[in-house]
């Protein structure tokens, strides 16, 4: 085991990150990329940017940049930071960079061994490369979408979880980092394309993996809501409470699924097997008429010390306030607002608590001098 005390710098302390400003998964990604230890400069165009307002999505920034970047000294002035820099980050869409004199091509003459970070929702080519869209469409054309909801109920969306953040940002900082570690070896830069309809599909290798086997022995079915993981399976959803509340069960494995039924008071008897997908409805409702007989405190109390897979669904709001988050110190407050700590979590170099972005602007000569 390291036993060596944090140095407060973080894993990514002296990696010099050069983002310019967008929206979505890029920013999200260089929000985690200065979490740990990165030194992130945020280029933006002149007026955008309001002082004296909170800005969650600047967090950790060590420096702010306005910069015309359609004008020949704001271009001279980015690639003077480009040379400088050992990734870059840009979300615009497939041209846009290389319209203003800052693509891939150009960024290499002025430095070979630049990671250069693209991210985009449909990819840097392809028929749809051009096209608008945002998350919902991004993980509508990949499965994803039509297999979120219940059974003969429309699609629902995730939020924007799983193309933005999850196929996007994830994905983004995933290849970087691969980049870097190859550049040891070659002493080469190289771009990194990060489109969320790639990273959505990789996500669900689980069930592109478990399609073949067909329903009847266990395999995944594009009948939605009919599945283990879609809340076609009793043991696997979502139930109410008496007070309109909710608890989570995800109770697969026998031995847990037996804890589940101990501590909701069913005898296991009485129900048909747990896998016997004909009678999977039957089961549902006996769950769904126990749980509805408690509040959701009640049932809290009953399965906090069993290990039934079966927990309590918690807003937002309430979230912060969960005794196991708590005593991790899973959120912050910044600037007023109540958002993640840093993660994953470091034995050796764990960074410093994050905080909020630059308080004023910075002039861009004055940056990476040493």
């Amino acid at each position: 085991m390291v036993t060596s005390a944090p140095s407060g710098l973080g894993p990514l302390s002296g990696l010099r990150v050069l983002e310019f400003a967008g929206i979505g998964p890029g920013p999200h990604a260089c929000i985690l990329l200065a979490d740990l230890g990165a030194d992130v400069v945020r280029v933006q165009r002149p007026g955008t940017w309001r002082q004296g307002r909170p800005d969650p999505f600047g967090r950790g920034r060590q420096a702010l940049v306005e910069l015309d970047l359609k004008d020949a000294g704001g271009r001279a002035e980015a690639l003077e930071l480009v040379a400088r820099a050992d990734v870059l980050v840009e979300g615009f869409r497939p041209g846009v960079m290389e319209g203003l004199g800052l693509g891939p091509a150009d960024a290499f003459v002025r430095n070979p061994r630049l990671v250069y970070g693209r991210m985009t929702g449909w990819g840097q080519e392809g028929p749809w490369s051009a096209r608008a869209g945002h998350d919902i469409n991004y993980i509508s054309i990949t499965g994803v979408l039509n297999a979120i909801g219940r059974s003969g109920e429309r699609p629902v969306p995730p939020i924007n979880l799983v193309g933005d953040y999850g196929g996007g940002s994830m994905f983004l900082l995933f290849g970087i980092l691969a980049a870097l570690y190859e550049r040891q070896r070659s002493g080469e830069g190289q771009v990194v394309d990060a489109a969320m309809v790639d990273g959505a599909v990789a996500l669900s290798h689980l069930v592109w993996a478990s399609r073949g086997r067909g329903p009847a022995l266990g395999g995944w079915s594009d009948e939605r809501g009919t599945n283990t993981l879609d809340s076609g399976a009793p043991f696997y959803d979502v139930y109410e409470t008496a007070d309109g509340l909710y608890m989570a069960v995800g109770a697969i494995e026998p031995q847990f699924y037996a804890e589940l039924l101990d501590g909701l008071g069913i005898d296991p008897d009485s129900l048909p097997p747990q896998h016997d997908r004909a009678h999977w409805p039957e089961t549902k409702q006996r769950f769904a008429d126990a749980f509805r007989a408690k509040t959701r405190a009640e049932w809290t109390d009953i399965f906090v010390g069993r290990d039934a897979c079966t927990t309590p669904v918690l807003s937002f709001a309430e979230a912060p306030g969960n005794d196991h988050l708590a005593a991790r110190s899973t959120f912050a407050e910044i600037d007023g607002v109540v958002q993640h700590r840093t993660a994953p979590r470091f034995s050796r170099t764990a960074p410093g608590a994050p905080g909020p972005g630059p308080q004023e602007t910075t002039d861009a000569a004055t940056i990476w001098r040493d």
